[in-house]
């Protein structure tokens, strides 16, 4: 479990947030929205231990992660950045191997276990046929789905995922979602941020409203995105509708005559 309690994150003198408190069960997925520059990848950064707290404490499973090194930070934690221009031709396969970096000695290769890892993250994807390609001739969304392997291939509790949708198209985002809510049931733990409420809904457990660098809302989609929510941090009117028959609502701005 990640706890945060009485966070204050920046860099520098210069602070972003403060006072933040939440925390991220097994199994769960918290999603983040708030506005650009609302703080939400200065709050990731410090998350994952390249930016150190100004204030409060991060805790996994009980224990502040203040005292533990790179490496072992590494290897609770997994990361999927945005998706993302490609820029070396590794092969997929490599690509996702790198994921065991964090479990692996200073000059240690990747063995046979490690590849048979990789491998499984690949698979439990459902991309083990993009094995052999070249990662840059893929397309954004089969790259994303490969981010995500890679950090499976590191065997996290907890994932933090920034944007794991921005650019993408309307199916591979709803691809991106799925898998999530899939990694969820494996136990994993997942913290992502997203532009669009609308994701929350179709998987998020909880959401945390960030604005301004402080917590806003904190609680079940349903409860936590609402007009008046989303009009505070976005500085927009919208509609919040249910979807008759299903557990989920959309969300859609008002746009004046």
């Amino acid at each position: 479990m990640l706890e945060v309690s009485g966070l204050a994150f920046g860099y520098g003198r210069r602070r972003v947030g403060a006072g933040l408190d939440l925390t991220v069960r097994a199994g769960e997925v918290l999603c983040l929205l708030g506005p650009n520059g609302g703080g939400k990848t200065t709050l990731f950064k410090t998350l994952l231990g390249l930016l150190p707290p100004l204030a409060g404490a991060i805790r996994l499973d009980g224990e502040d992660v203040a005292r533990w090194s790179r490496r072992r930070l590494a290897a609770r934690l997994g990361y999927v950045p945005q998706a993302q221009g490609a820029t070396f031709p590794f092969r997929v396969s490599d690509v996702v191997l790198m994921g065991r970096a964090s479990r692996l000695g200073p000059f240690a290769s990747p063995g046979p276990a490690d590849r048979a890892i990789a491998a499984r993250a690949l698979a439990s994807l459902e991309i083990a046929h993009l094995a052999e390609r070249t990662y840059t001739e893929i397309s954004g969304g089969e790259r994303q789905m490969v981010l995500i392997a890679r950090a499976l291939a590191g065997e996290p509790g907890l994932l933090v995922m920034d944007e794991p949708t921005a650019s993408l198209d309307f199916g591979n985002q709803t691809r991106v979602l799925a898998q999530v809510r899939r990694l969820s049931r494996l136990g994993i733990a997942v913290i992502l941020s997203t532009h669009d409420p609308d994701h929350a809904f179709l998987c998020a457990d909880r959401v945390a409203l960030l604005h301004e660098g402080r917590l806003l809302a904190l609680g079940d989609p349903a409860a936590t995105i609402t007009p008046e929510s989303l009009a505070r941090i976005y500085g927009v009117a919208v509609a919040v509708v249910p979807l008759p028959g299903f557990r989920q609502s959309v969300c859609a701005p008002l746009l004046p005559d």
